[in-house]
């Protein structure tokens, strides 16, 4: 059974760069921005002293007590094949608790089904299928399989997803698979051949409209911050504040230079779109998105998205991820538009294993729930 220690933010970067990848959110720098939860950086290590795992944990105080729910978004990043899983997490558990944690909620970055653009596309023209989850999977992997039999063995309790998005991280995503089976890389042509004819007319017109696609620095920020809150009146959801982005750009710049890239779509001078992509190792996933109402036309929002998957593509990436979907494949919901968007590019939906809990003090973690449903 390997042991669990904590380590410098130096020692977590180390391990993680000697990865094909990991979550961004169990990178040193995600500490930085979440700074309003106490963090942690902890280690795993064999018989013969060498490193084996590594996590980010983050505390959240419960209101009026010295007691934590110890979270760990996408994480621990361990051998997630193991036949013994109780070998890895009991020892984090033990940690955990002397650091005061009444719950503990992992995010285990294992994939356990797979749908592809046409599934997805005929559940969604079906109105007889309202759930991703009613269309039999194209793909249902042995290691999600093993996982999540393994946590129900430990007694570690699955968080219901109400609407498709986790109580954290969503379970649901949708990412553009940039390597063949074989593990050679998809070239942009393939890549773009596997896009719908709407998606290709779209890049096709954007350059045409003479639309730059740029690198932005971290002045631009403000000027990415000024359309999200444009979008974010427009698409009614709460946004951000400039400094959250500018702490983001600080530590994940600061973890490594590929982490995060601002892009910026311009028009004759003006600013018609701006992501924010991250990549780690071999994942590159697209963060967050603005987009301009006016000038819709040039499509600014494709444009860039072709940018960001060719530049991922060109780093050698496996995978290009879009994020997070809802399982709702009814027609007349207002979610279904972002899974259409994101259908286009002819990747697949995947699900995670989920989130999942296990109560230390099963007490406070009853309060916690009350408290949080009073809460939402």
């Amino acid at each position: 059974m390997p042991s669990v220690r904590p380590i410098s933010p130096t020692e977590h970067r180390d391990h993680l760069a000697t990865l094909p990848s990991a979550s961004f959110l169990q990178t040193p720098g995600w500490a930085q921005v979440k700074s309003e939860w106490r963090s942690e950086s902890l280690g795993w290590f064999d018989d013969a002293g060498r490193q084996v795992g590594v996590a980010l944990v983050l505390y959240r105080k419960l209101p009026k007590l010295n007691r934590f729910l110890a979270y760990l978004p996408e994480g621990p990043v361990i051998d997630w094949g193991s036949d013994d899983l109780h070998g890895w997490l009991a020892p984090m558990v033990a940690h955990l608790k002397k650091q005061g944690a009444f719950a503990v909620r992992i995010g285990p970055p294992v994939v356990t089904r797979r749908w592809t653009t046409a599934q997805v596309k005929e559940g969604i023209a079906d109105p007889a299928v309202r759930l991703l989850g009613e269309i039999p999977p194209a793909e249902r992997t042995p290691a999600g399989a093993r996982v999540v039999a393994q946590l129900h063995e430990l007694g570690w309790r699955h968080q219901g997803v109400e609407g498709g998005f986790a109580a954290g991280q969503p379970q649901f995503v949708f990412q553009i698979p940039l390597r063949h089976p074989d593990g050679t890389q998809r070239t942009e042509d393939e890549v773009l051949k596997g896009m719908n004819q709407l998606w290709r007319r779209n890049i096709k017109k954007a350059a045409k409209e003479g639309v730059e696609v740029v690198r932005g620095t971290r002045e631009d920020l403000s000027a990415f911050h000024e359309l999200y809150a444009h979008t974010a009146e427009r698409d009614h959801f709460t946004p951000r504040p400039l400094r959250y982005f500018e702490t983001m750009y600080d530590a994940l710049q600061a973890d490594s230079d590929e982490r995060f890239t601002l892009w910026l779509a311009r028009h004759d001078g003006d600013l018609v779109a701006s992501t924010i992509a991250i990549r780690v190792g071999e994942h590159a996933w697209y963060s967050y998105g603005a987009s301009s109402t006016e000038k819709r036309e040039v499509r600014g929002s494709n444009a860039i998205q072709w940018t960001m998957i060719r530049d991922a593509i060109a780093a050698g990436a496996a995978v290009y991820d879009l994020r997070g979907i809802t399982e709702t494949l009814d027609a007349d919901d207002a979610h279904v538009g972002l899974i259409q968007f994101k259908v286009g590019t002819g990747g697949e939906a995947v699900e995670y294993a989920g989130e999942w809990d296990l109560p230390i003090n099963r007490a406070l973690y009853k309060a916690f729930q009350v408290y949080l449903q009073r809460r939402g």
